[in-house]
């Protein structure tokens, strides 16, 4: 069995797809871990409609989908998880082969039943 991009020891058709394709996550963790398979798979309306509405006017599509498409995602590592904050590492290589690392503690809140990304602390 292949698991899931988020790193879950099942498939993403039984993961993160089915998040991605509209039933609702039900931590801030398995929210996290649909958004970084979002970027693999080039979902990029979903990451959009994850975000928090305040925080979308801020947002340039073609930005977030020239990133997800430009990186070879490697693997999601969560460092903590939380009711509402979830630290992670996302490993991926860039445009130019290089291996980066992009690590954030984003905070997520639940707005009409639904959990949405937030915002960031960065930590690097």
């Amino acid at each position: 069995m292949k698991k899931c991009f988020c790193g879950a020891d099942k498939p993403f058709s039984a993961c993160c797809g089915p998040i991605i394709k509209g039933h609702k996550a039900d931590s801030a963790e398995k929210l996290m871990r649909s958004r970084y398979s979002a970027y693999v798979t080039h979902a990029i309306d979903y990451l959009i409609e994850t975000t928090h509405p305040s925080k979308r006017l801020g947002l340039d599509r073609k930005e977030i989908e020239e990133w997800a498409k430009t990186n070879v995602w490697q693997k999601l590592e969560i460092v903590s998880s939380g009711e509402y904050v979830v630290e992670f590492k996302a490993h991926f290589k860039d445009r130019n082969g290089r291996n980066q690392l992009h690590l954030e503690k984003p905070r997520f809140i639940f707005e009409k039943w639904d959990l949405s990304y937030q915002d960031c602390e960065c930590v690097v």
